[in-house]
């Protein structure tokens, strides 16, 4: 049988409705019976009904906006069908989600679409950044002149006061990559990096994270820097192609974000592939095939399911319990997989 409030609150020995203050945050009692009145409601097992949370989330009115930079790519496709589960959930008590789709990276649609949820008074927003300062300041804006939280989910603005950010440590999975190259390179050669957009922070932290670890740990390799292929297939089939015209001893490819059919298209065609390691990101279905047959060496993965529903299930929390998160970066796993474990 289910605990009920009125039960909670005689085992406290105080009233139902400060039982309900409690348990909900809406103050006006003494911190140390809050205290009390949750050690006790935990230790009974108690949960407050479905259909009470959506009755009290309807008298709140909380709209929450997602704003997803990068759409078209498979990977934010795979953030997509996260964040569709949490909008399910979310709206099933009462709340309301809107998900603003934007195929690149603009930063101009983003602030725009910013503006106008503040304007339909949207509650918190959760959005996948670029590098821009007008950004910056907007989310600083938000979070502090107008109260509205702002999450950040897969590229982090770090010095912002975004309440928190969800997704992998890029640095942390840039060095990771840079310990596989090390080592199936045998430390030795040149290699490269194929990125995305220069103005995505993750991708950008991955880039300076390998570069780092690559000139402290392998010194004997010869980095030969970044390339931009801007999330192209197509752009990232021809820098290849003009990369292995220019170096025909290159070792190795580390690939940051998309591009990885376009980098393996062009090695298939200078018959390349067992000659050339490549490190990749994303468990992504194209990814996993070429990493199947052996055209890739190692696929990094960063949880792409988690990184949409939590970045809602957070400011849901926070918008109807008052909830903040536990820490101000949720980051996701790091895993690494190749042919044998995928």
């Amino acid at each position: 049988m289910a605990i009920t409030l009125q039960q909670i609150a005689d085992l406290a020995g105080v009233s139902r409705g400060t039982v309900d203050r409690a348990l909900n945050n809406r103050g006006r009692i003494k911190p140390e019976v809050e205290q009390r009145i949750k050690k006790i409601a935990k230790d009974v097992g108690y949960k407050p009904s479905r259909a009470g949370r959506a009755l009290a989330m309807a008298k709140k009115n909380i709209k929450i906006g997602v704003i997803l930079q990068l759409a078209q790519t498979p990977f934010m496709k795979d953030v997509l069908i996260g964040l569709k589960a949490a909008k399910l959930e979310a709206e099933s008590f009462g709340a309301s989600v809107k998900i603003h789709k934007i195929n690149g990276v603009n930063p101009t649609e983003v602030i725009q679409i910013m503006e106008k949820m503040k304007s339909e008074k949207f509650n918190g927003i959760a959005l996948s950044p670029s590098q821009d300062n007008l950004l910056i300041k907007l989310i600083d804006k938000f979070s502090q002149e107008y109260n509205i939280p702002i999450i950040t989910f897969n590229s982090d603005l770090e010095n912002t006061a975004r309440l928190c950010f969800i997704g992998q440590n890029a640095v942390k999975s840039g060095q990771t990559a840079a310990g596989l190259m090390g080592e199936i390179t045998n430390g030795q050669g040149q290699i490269i990096i194929i990125s995305g957009h220069e103005e995505n922070p993750s991708l950008q932290q991955r880039a300076d994270g390998f570069n780092r670890e690559i000139s402290i740990s392998y010194p004997q390799i010869n980095n030969l820097g970044i390339r931009y292929a801007y999330d192209d297939d197509w752009v990232a089939e021809k820098i290849t192609d003009e990369i292995l015209d220019k170096y025909p001893n290159l070792k190795g490819i580390y690939i940051t974000g998309s591009g990885v059919l376009g980098v393996c298209k062009s090695l298939q065609k200078a018959n390349k592939i067992k000659d050339i390691k490549i490190i990749a990101n994303d468990f992504i279905n194209d990814n996993i095939q070429l990493l199947s047959n052996g055209t890739i060496n190692f696929l990094i993965g960063q949880d792409a399911y988690t990184q949409g529903y939590q970045s809602i299930m957070l400011l849901f929390y926070k918008l109807f319990d008052n909830k903040n998160p536990d820490s101000k970066f949720a980051y996701t796993d790091i895993v690494i997989k190749n042919r044998f474990n995928i």
